[in-house]
């Protein structure tokens, strides 16, 4: 680069750093905000209607975990909803009867939710029927028609967790 600004004068080669100056700190801007617009929030925030979520089961009928949060009597309960292999709609609290103090949830690998504290690992078949230890924590639910259907009784069993 060097033997490039040789043959310029000096003033245009300091315009020209100032130039090159400011394209790298647009260019690092540019990475740094293309870095954080690609991390969506985890949770989807939905809202009861008469005392009911209702989710529809076209949302959550590919088998990826889908995590939503819902405010109950001033606290923010966080929840997952899968369709496993078998399919089955499943849900439970983003939360354990064991590692919830750290307030950590589970993250899908596959087939399976992996605590994000300890590390152990539940197949998505067996969500809402083990209960206990660090296995999720069932949450009542029911598919009726085109969408899964949860009860803000049920989600107020879970604000413990949070």
């Amino acid at each position: 680069m060097a033997s490039v600004l040789l043959l310029y004068s000096e003033e245009q080669t300091e315009d020209l750093m100032k130039h090159l100056t400011k394209f790298i700190a647009l260019l690092i801007l540019v990475t740094a905000v293309a870095a954080c617009s690609g991390s969506k929030e985890k949770y989807t925030k939905i809202s009861p209607e008469n005392g009911k979520l209702y989710i529809p089961l076209k949302q959550v009928s590919y088998g990826a975990a889908h995590y939503f949060t819902v405010n109950s009597n001033g606290k923010e309960i966080k929840f997952f909803v899968l369709k496993s292999r078998d399919g089955v709609v499943r849900a439970a609290f983003d939360a354990c009867d064991v590692c919830f103090p750290e307030k950590k949830g589970y993250r899908q690998e596959g087939e399976f939710m992996i605590c994000n504290n300890c590390g152990q690992k539940f197949h998505s078949s067996r969500i809402n029927v083990v209960k206990g230890g660090c296995n999720p924590s069932p949450l009542a639910r029911e598919a009726k028609g085109d969408h899964l259907e949860i009860s803000m009784s049920d989600v107020a069993t879970g604000t413990r967790y949070f």
